[in-house]
């Protein structure tokens, strides 16, 4: 399991990115906090659009700016959402999550309440394809 001062840090970087959502649509806020195996955290709010489509979940746009800050490797992930129960990721969250983790713990919390995953739980049979080589 993850130190308590991680987990406590990944909890609040989550919290504070769901205060920067733009959500009008669903008013749904969520934020996520991607601990990389660097160390580092990253985190991601959700950007909705009039056309739901390309609405950007939290938890991708977590794993984007972990992936342009140059990491590739990610150790854990925490989501937050004001809801009454945690809420868990959709799918297409999920299957970017796996693109760059195997297993990790994941942490799904609101002010009052915490349940953890592992992605394998979440996902458990999801689809893998091996890069090419370069």
């Amino acid at each position: 399991m993850l130190p308590e001062q991680v987990v406590e840090n990944l909890k609040q970087t989550a919290r504070d990115a769901s205060a920067n959502s733009y959500s009008p649509y669903s008013n749904f806020p969520v934020g996520a906090a991607v601990l990389a195996e660097s160390g580092r955290i990253y985190s991601g709010t959700n950007v909705e659009n009039a056309s739901y489509g390309l609405t950007i979940c939290a938890e991708r746009a977590a794993v984007a700016a972990a992936v342009s800050a140059g990491e590739r490797s990610i150790a854990a992930i925490a989501i937050y959402t004001p809801t009454e129960e945690p809420s868990v990721p959709c799918g297409a969250c999920l299957a970017v999550i796996s693109e760059f983790a195997d297993g990790i713990p994941i942490l799904l919390f609101t002010e009052d309440k915490q349940r953890w995953y592992s992605l394998n739980q979440l996902l458990p049979e999801r689809f893998k394809l091996k890069p090419k080589e370069t």
